[in-house]
């Protein structure tokens, strides 16, 4: 076994006592980090170089569950949302949805949610984590609100969106689908639906969007029994930065699969990390639990940095060919 490297966070950059921060995204021309807020319906812009005294925040009358930028625009960014993809004025705010997630006879009650509730499937669905692959499509993973049904079920999809806006199911039968990238070389596409415990890998067609499957193999598996992976970044190296929620731990995966470095937090239940040069930002959630870890509570629902050593590897951006 490698030897694992430790780091230890003992504060917030941000104690923001968030619902549920997510999906840290650098904009490189702006020096400033980009996240949400799922539950809280919150937007926020950090300046990296000026620190926490420069956060702004937006409050959104819809969730966002993850972001991205656009090729050839820095004025605007492209999302997954409630009721599926849509575009961003980067100064306004005013959003626009391009391409719905769910078709008209999904709109219908269909008496799912809670009980007695009948909430449609768009009503009690949301879009969670996503990426976008090297030729410049969309992933964005949909799952049951929690806020809404109390529970999770396994009638979340994995959506495509392409450059041409053409929406594409390649996967359903998902619960909590999480952490998604691609190798270096692009050849296999790492996914995670977060209840497995599981990181699986699977064949990818770069020229296609094509995944296989049917091919699938465990990439890594959470050495911690009920504490499964959440959001992850990779690293200029092809290493993964793996957020395992419930145990307030970030772990850097080589891969081969095998832990090689540990980051320790002082909340439990941790999301999602993002690069930004060499540091490292890590978002959290709203203890789960707060009777029996009552230390988590104190920095829950924050945001985290500490500088890795390494630099993160370059996102891809959104390639929107259509003006419609």
């Amino acid at each position: 076994m490698p030897e694992v490297k430790k780091f230890k966070i003992t504060e917030p950059l941000l104690n923001l006592q968030g619902g549920l921060l997510e999906a840290p995204f650098y904009e490189e021309q702006r020096n400033t980090l980009r996240f949400v807020d799922i539950v809280h319906k919150k937007l926020y812009f950090l300046n990296t170089q000026q620190g926490p005294s420069s956060l702004e925040t937006r409050s959104l009358d819809f969730n966002i569950g993850c972001t991205a930028d656009i090729e050839g625009s820095d004025s605007e960014f492209v999302f997954g949302g409630k009721y599926g993809y849509g575009i961003m004025d980067r100064e306004t705010g005013k959003s626009t949805w391009i391409k719905k997630f769910w078709t008209d006879e999904e709109r219908k009650n269909d008496g799912g949610g809670k009980p007695g509730k009948g909430e449609t499937r768009e009503i009690r669905m949301r879009s969670n984590d996503g990426a976008v692959d090297a030729a410049g499509r969309f992933f964005v993973g949909a799952m049951n609100d929690p806020v809404i049904t109390g529970a999770m079920t396994d009638e979340g999809v994995l959506f495509r969106l392409d450059p041409d806006r053409s929406l594409h199911r390649v996967k359903e039968g998902v619960s909590i689908p999480n952490g998604t990238s691609w190798s270096l070389d692009n050849k296999f596409m790492y996914f995670t639906d977060s209840p497995s415990g599981k990181i699986m890998r699977y064949p990818y067609d770069l020229s296609t969007g094509s995944i296989a499957w049917n091919d699938g193999q465990t990439f890594f598996q959470s050495p911690y029994a009920g504490r499964v992976p959440d959001g992850h970044a990779q690293d200029e190296e092809g290493c993964f930065w793996i957020a395992l929620f419930g145990t307030g731990k970030v772990v850097r995966v080589n891969p081969q699969g095998e832990i090689i470095a540990e980051i320790e937090c002082p909340t439990r239940c941790v999301t999602c990390p993002g690069f930004v040069g060499t540091d490292l930002y890590i978002t959290s959630a709203a203890e789960e639990e707060p009777e029996q870890y009552g230390w988590s509570t104190k920095y829950q629902g924050s945001l985290f940095k500490i500088d890795v050593g390494v630099r993160g590897r370059t996102l891809n951006r959104f390639k929107n060919q259509s003006t419609a």
